[in-house]
C-alpha cells in the first residue's frame, strides 16, 4: 500500500464546470464546485480534503477557468496559489489534463497523478482512499491507465459507462486489497438512450464511468503522443516555457486553437491499456436535482434547511429557497421547487434532466443575467 507522504504522487482536482442541470442555483458566477449542499463547506473543499488523505497538500493542484480562481481563494484561503492552474478557455477534459499533467512532469518526471472531479459526493471516504491507493500501485507497476467505476444501481442515462473483461488479481496484493475488485477495460461508452442503459444493466459488465483517473505522467503522456499529437505537440511547447517570463503568453497562445476533446472520447476509448477497479464507497456527481435529492439532501414536506415551508394535500415534494421566505405547496404531488432571489425553477420530479435545455433556452431569449 503507497504510504500518503509518498512525494510522486499528485492530485489534479478539474475545477471547470458549471453544472446547468442544477439551474438556477448553480450559474456561471458561483457554478457547481462552490455550491454547499451539506455540512462541511462547499463541494470543492469537500474534495481538497478527502484527497489529502492520499496526496500531500503541496501535490495538490486544482485546474480551472480564470473566472473562479477567486473563488476557489475565498473558499480554500490556505491553498497554495502557485497550485492554482488557471485555463484562459475552458476545452472540455483532455486539454484540461494535459495541461495539468505538463504542469507536473516539469516538477516530477516519476510523478504519479489522480485525476478527480471537483463537484462528487463520496459517502464512505476510508474505502475510497484504499481505492485510490490500490490505483497509484496499479499504476506504477502497470504503467497503464486506471479509472474507478461505479457499479449501476438503475439504468441511468446522465452518466458514461465502462465495459470490463472478467475480474483479475494483482501481483503480490496485498490482503486488503483484495475486497477491491480489479478489471481489464474492454470499451468506454458515451451517455445512453435509455433502451440503450437498460441493457447495460442487463449485461452485468458496464459500470458507471466515476470520471476518476489515476496513471504515471510517462504512460498518460504516451497515449495523448498516440492518440490527439496534435494536442501532445502544443503541451510540449507549454512545457519548455514553464517557468519563464512567457508561460502565461504561451498558454494563453495555444488555447486559442486547440479544439475541445473529452479524456474518454480522445484518450480512454482508445488506450490500448487499461484497468478499472471497482469504486465500492458509496458515489454521486450530484448532476441534477433527482440525485441531490437521492442523497439524502432533501427532507419530505420541508425545505433543505427544514423551514417556513407549508404542504398541503400534497407529497413527495421538494424545496430549496432562501432564508427569510415562506412558501406553501398546495394540491400538487411529485415536484422540485428551487427558489433564488431573481429565478425560480418549478419541476416535476424525473423531469429534472431537461434543466439544462431551459438554461440553453434562457440563453438565446438573450437572458443571460439569469444564467
Amino acid at each position: 500500500m503507497m504510504k500518503i507522504a509518498d512525494s510522486h504522487v499528485y492530485a489534479v482536482i478539474m475545477a471547470g464546470g458549471i453544472g446547468s442541470c442544477l439551474w438556477p442555483l448553480s450559474r456561471k458566477k458561483s457554478p457547481k464546485p462552490f455550491l454547499h449542499f451539506f455540512d462541511g463547506g462547499t463541494m470543492i473543499e469537500k474534495t481538497v480534503a478527502r484527497i489529502s488523505g492520499a496526496v500531500r497538500p503541496e501535490n495538490i493542484i486544482i485546474i480551472t477557468g480564470k473566472q473562479h480562481w477567486r473563488q476557489i481563494h475565498e473558499c480554500l484561503p490556505g491553498f497554495d496559489v502557485a497550485n492554482i492552474l488557471i485555463e484562459p478557455n475552458i476545452r472540455n477534459t483532455a486539454p484540461c489534463i494535459a495541461l495539468a499533467t505538463t504542469v507536473i512532469r516539469k516538477r516530477d518526471p516519476d510523478a504519479v497523478t489522480i485525476v478527480l472531479p471537483s463537484d462528487h459526493l463520496v459517502f464512505d471516504e476510508a474505502q475510497f482512499l484504499r481505492t485510490v491507493r490500490k490505483g497509484v500501485k496499479l499504476a506504477r507497476d502497470k504503467q497503464g491507465l486506471v479509472t474507478i467505476g461505479i457499479q449501476p444501481t438503475r439504468p441511468e442515462t446522465s452518466y458514461g459507462y465502462i465495459q470490463v473483461e472478467p475480474s483479475v488479481m494483482m501481483e503480490d496484493e496485498e490482503a486488503d486489497d483484495r475486497s477491491i475488485s480489479l478489471f481489464r477495460v474492454k470499451t468506454f461508452a458515451e451517455k445512453p438512450d435509455q433502451a440503450t442503459a437498460e441493457q447495460f444493466m442487463q449485461s452485468h459488465d458496464f459500470w458507471w464511468n466515476s470520471g476518476v483517473f489515476i496513471w504515471h505522467v510517462e504512460a498518460i503522456g504516451n497515449e495523448y503522443k498516440r492518440s490527439l499529437p496534435e494536442l501532445y505537440q502544443d503541451m510540449q511547447t507549454i512545457h519548455s516555457y514553464l517557468g519563464t517570463e512567457r508561460e502565461e503568453s504561451v498558454i494563453e497562445d495555444v488555447y486559442s486553437w486547440i479544439h475541445p476533446i473529452s479524456v474518454d472520447y480522445g484518450i480512454m476509448e482508445k488506450a490500448e491499456k487499461v484497468y478499472m477497479l471497482a469504486g465500492n464507497f458509496g458515489w454521486t456527481d450530484l448532476g441534477n436535482w433527482e440525485e441531490v435529492i437521492n442523497a439524502g439532501f432533501g427532507l419530505e414536506g420541508r425545505d433543505m434547511n427544514g423551514q417556513e415551508v407549508v404542504i398541503m394535500e400534497s407529497s413527495d415534494v421538494f424545496v430549496r429557497k432562501p432564508h427569510g421566505k415562506a412558501v406553501t405547496i398546495i394540491g400538487v404531488d411529485d415536484i422540485i421547487v428551487v427558489d433564488t432571489p431573481d429565478a425560480l425553477l418549478i419541476c416535476r420530479k424525473g423531469e429534472s434532466q431537461s434543466v439544462a435545455k431551459a438554461v440553453d433556452v434562457l440563453r438565446r431569449e438573450g437572458l443571460d443575467e439569469y444564467l
